[in-house]
């Protein structure tokens, strides 16, 4: 019966490979592949992807069977004329969706292209409630790999609620109608072969308040988890943060810790003195716009964003894609291409807030350092500092080669040496981020007003 069972999953496989293969990866190009190794004794999560059929039409979402995370995000400012931003545009050719406003009677009708000035790109995640076929059989693998006592029901329970978001199906091909703040309606672009939708929506209401929420219409949570969208106007600061050991407890590049770190420990702690720091850089600063950009998983993303609200300011949680069908994915994710991965989704915020001055923080233990070192020599003038926590004491870390100064000068070659400094406690940082209040060119630095200009 077992070995039926897997010639089964091994043919539902290459079906799935066969009929959405190229397709899914080119949707997560930075997702990367599951090495042997890893392969060999995690457990596969074949049922993460449905067989599309390349000719079928979107659906809308069902919401008796689907559910769907909204994620954090940033709206910015339609650009002015002769304000060319090659980037922006790209996404505007790929993803434009035309708005909807709500009439008193309740009714979407169609209204002219006026826009109020604002846009926003919505990232969505879809998945089939509760549709884990293999949870049990992941659950009681990593119960093993990890060493979880037999009597340890709570570990147990918690584990399983974790890998919910890695063994239920994504769901392709399906549309969602969302209400943006109460005061407008859209339909998001159709979700990916990955189950993830993400496109760029001009606003067409003036928002009145620095913050709203989009919610799905007729999807309550939780199988339908809100939005909060925070309005940054053109000038400001910003800050680029990366989130493991830069912000979050991780301490380990070994597969079994990351694993542990995932799925068991109860409550993530963070880095001593960040929350601190934050909030001083979220009150020098005067609320700059915030965009924690990781390596992990989207499907860590109610994980994460829960830590985010216990520790830190509210920001844009970007997330990796995934597609890949072995949870050591997991591991891969937060391993592999790293550096390209997010200079990609800096490039992205750099398109919609080319304005501002950003404020980079990350960590020693990954290609944080030579990340930011090249999105401040491709964009001159918008990273106006940089600081890297010198991780120590993580098992496995080649610490002599990660946080030797010749690594750091090679990162930041050919930029000035005060941008960028490398730091051990996060309170050192409290002066030099007052100097960057205080420096000629902070221009614009003000709390974010959307109702005037709006």
């Amino acid at each position: 019966m077992e070995l039926l069972r897997d010639v089964t999953e091994q043919a539902r496989r290459a079906a799935v490979d066969l009929f959405n293969g190229d397709s899914i990866e080119n949707d997560s190009p930075f997702s990367p592949d599951v090495p042997n190794d890893l392969r060999s004794w995690l457990p596969d999560l074949f049922d993460r992807f449905p067989i599309v059929l390349p000719w079928s039409k979107p659906q809308p979402v069902d919401p008796a069977l689907h559910k769907v995370w909204i994620l954090d995000n940033t709206a910015f400012r339609t650009p002015q004329p002769g304000d060319h931003r090659p980037g922006l545009a790209e996404l505007r050719d790929a993803n434009h969706t035309q708005a909807k406003t709500v009439d008193a009677d309740g009714q979407a009708s169609q209204i002219a292209k006026t826009g109020s000035g604002w846009e926003i790109e919505i990232v969505a995640c879809y998945f089939i409630k509760n549709s884990g076929k293999d949870v049990a059989k992941v659950n009681a693998a990593l119960v093993h790999h990890l060493s979880i006592h037999d009597d340890d029901l709570a570990t147990k329970k918690r584990i399983a609620a974790r890998l919910e978001s890695f063994t239920d199906t994504v769901l392709p091909n399906r549309t969602l109608r969302v209400s943006i703040g109460g005061r407008e309606e859209q339909t998001l672009d159709p979700s990916s072969y990955s189950g993830i939708s993400s496109s760029l929506h001009e606003l067409h209401s003036t928002p009145t308040t620095p913050t709203t929420q989009i919610s799905a219409v007729n999807l309550p949570p939780p199988f339908g988890l809100p939005s909060t969208t925070v309005f940054a106007e053109e000038q400001g600061w910003g800050v680029i943060s990366d989130i493991d050991d830069t912000i979050k407890v991780t301490q380990t590049p070994d597969p079994i810790g990351i694993l542990t770190n995932t799925f068991v420990v109860e409550t993530p702690q963070p880095i001593t003195g960040t929350p601190e720091f934050y909030a001083h850089i979220n009150a020098t600063l005067h609320q700059p716009a915030f965009f924690y950009v990781s390596a992990s998983p989207y499907n860590l993303y109610p994980f994460l964003r829960q830590f985010r609200e216990a520790h830190f300011p509210q920001g844009t949680m970007i997330l990796r894609d995934a597609s890949w069908q072995n949870l050591g994915g997991l591991v891969t994710s937060l391993q592999l291409n790293t550096r390209e991965y997010k200079m990609d989704r800096i490039t992205k915020i750099h398109s919609w807030l080319p304005h501002r001055q950003f404020v980079c923080v990350g960590d020693s233990t990954q290609s944080d350092p030579e990340a930011y070192g090249e999105a401040a020599r491709k964009f001159p003038g918008w990273i106006k500092a940089v600081f890297i926590y010198k991780c120590t004491g993580i098992a496995g870390m080649d610490e002599v080669v990660k946080n030797a100064e010749e690594r750091f000068e090679r990162a930041f070659e050919g930029l000035e040496r005060g941008l960028w400094h490398v730091y051990t406690d996060p309170a050192e940082l409290a002066e030099r981020v007052e100097a960057l209040k205080g420096s000629e060119d902070a221009v614009g630095g003000g709390e974010r007003k959307p109702e005037e200009g709006g």
